[in-house]
């Protein structure tokens, strides 16, 4: 045998043996003394391409395209409208998730009123966003290219409606780091009757090292799964199994060096330092009184409301990346559409969202925190031809916002049509916004890229601009 293939199969049984050195060393990563056998964390901080406007993202993503129409955007040539075919110009061309034929206009049924200075049109259903529409900047032309949910929510995570690509999250800890060694760099809250279309895929590290992937903490006092030391199982213990397989470790690594093995070591010694930081992180019962009531959260009762305060708890304690997501937000057909569904959905999560804003301007953490909100796409000024009100999916105008984190306060951006149809003015594309979120975070989405299979890949494919515009 050549030594050439000696050393070939030394390091696949090293790799392979489930009982050898790779298996064993694996259980020595509870020590941070590991990292310095295989280099730095690969979460470790990094520069970023220049100067950043913000040091984290909180991501509100309301899971399945709620209506800018019953929001954020009235038309009252809509309501004139109501019932009337809409014009064949319209829809020629066009593709759509469930209407068919020639639809009819569907008028909106809310009241509206002018908040802030800025003069934000906002709804009766979100009367709490009325209080914080001065330090929201308001993008009344999204638009998007996927009209079904499960592509489309991976559209806007990860810039290819395709499942397998990196998620934005994951971008942004590969591209900086993060600032928390004793929790993860990007986490994920969920809330609602179930999780979003696309599941794991949303969040997902796709072709990046698996340490940039999101980790989803669950509701109660444990949030991560087997987090917690086996009965019997003490610190001592744990001490003097790290100290007897540090060694191997460090062989282990010299000699497979698979860059999956760093990784690894970084969960490990995360998990450890979590022991202590997950359950102090999820005992919001040490807030004020005040916060608590701000918020509409409860001590041990998991709630959109709670997962809102664990933002502002994650991003103080370095977390770069928190991503929320609140799903039911698909009114139209079934047991959902615009009228109570739409109100009990908007009453979850209304005072959370403004409270979010609201406590982190008063802690100081607004100014270096990014906070976005919105779904997949939005809603047709059409209705549908059901028994219940419901609207179809629309990629051609729809509403997000954000605050803090270099975004003007209290400014709207874009404009659509008289009835909603399309952008008039400033249209946003997935991957303006993508952008702009990169490069508030002192990141440059065309140089923020990861070779794979022989091509540079990057969030934003070949497309995207930054919004200069919003830009404070």
């Amino acid at each position: 045998m050549t030594p050439s293939l000696l050393a070939s199969t030394r390091r696949h049984f090293f790799r392979d043996c489930g009982v050898g050195v790779g298996s064993t060393a694996l259980a020595a990563l509870l020590s941070r003394d590991a990292s310095a056998a295989v280099g730095a964390s690969p979460l470790a901080p990094k520069p970023p391409h220049f100067a950043p406007k913000a040091k984290a993202v909180i991501y509100l993503f309301m899971a399945g395209g709620p209506s800018q129409l019953e929001l954020f955007d009235p038309k009252p040539e809509l309501n004139k409208l109501d019932g009337k075919p809409i014009p064949k110009t319209f829809i020629d061309g066009k593709r759509f998730a469930f209407l068919k034929g020639t639809p009819k206009v569907l008028g909106c049924r809310r009241k509206f009123a002018k908040a802030g200075q800025c003069g934000m049109d906002v709804s009766d259903l979100l009367p709490y966003h009325r209080a914080i529409a001065d330090d929201v900047c308001w993008v009344r032309g999204m638009k998007t290219d996927v009209f079904n949910h499960g592509p489309a929510k991976c559209f806007v995570n990860t810039g290819s409606p395709q499942f397998g690509r990196p998620s934005m999250g994951s971008w942004v800890t590969y591209g900086i780091g993060s600032a928390s060694d004793s929790l993860p760099g990007f986490v994920v809250l969920q809330s609602g009757p179930r999780g979003p279309r696309g599941g794991a895929a949303l969040y997902s590290s796709g072709f990046l090292p698996t340490t940039h992937q999101g980790v989803p903490f669950l509701k109660g006092a444990h949030p991560i799964l087997d987090l917690k030391s086996p009965p019997g199982v003490d610190p001592k213990q744990q001490g003097e199994f790290v100290d007897a397989v540090r060694d191997m470790n460090r062989l282990h690594h010299t000699s497979v060096g698979d860059p999956e093995i760093e990784t690894r070591i970084a969960a490990y010694e995360m998990a450890y330092r979590m022991q202590t930081a997950a359950p102090e992180l999820m005992d919001i019962a040490k807030e004020s009184k005040d916060t608590l009531a701000l918020y509409g959260a409860e001590p041990g009762k998991p709630s959109f409301g709670a997962n809102c305060l664990l933002a502002r708890r994650l991003v103080e304690r370095g977390v770069r990346f928190v991503q929320l997501y609140h799903t039911d937000w698909d009114h139209h057909g079934g047991s959902l559409d615009l009228t109570k569904p739409l109100d009990n959905i908007c009453k979850e999560i209304d005072k959370p969202c403004a409270a979010l804003v609201a406590d982190l301007k008063r802690c100081g953490l607004l100014d270096s925190t990014l906070v976005v909100w919105g779904g997949e796409f939005g809603r047709t000024p059409m209705g549908e031809p059901r028994e219940t009100i419901g609207r179809d999916h629309h990629i051609d105008a729809y509403t997000m916002w954000l605050a803090g984190g270099g975004v003007k306060r209290g400014f709207v951006y874009g404009k659509t049509d008289d009835i909603g149809y399309s952008v008039a003015e400033n249209p946003v594309h997935v991957h303006d916004l993508q952008a702009t979120i990169l490069h508030l975070l002192g990141l440059d989405h065309t140089k923020l890229t990861y070779r794979f299979q022989g091509r540079d890949y990057r969030l934003t494919d070949v497309h995207g601009e930054v919004v200069k515009d919003i830009l404070a």
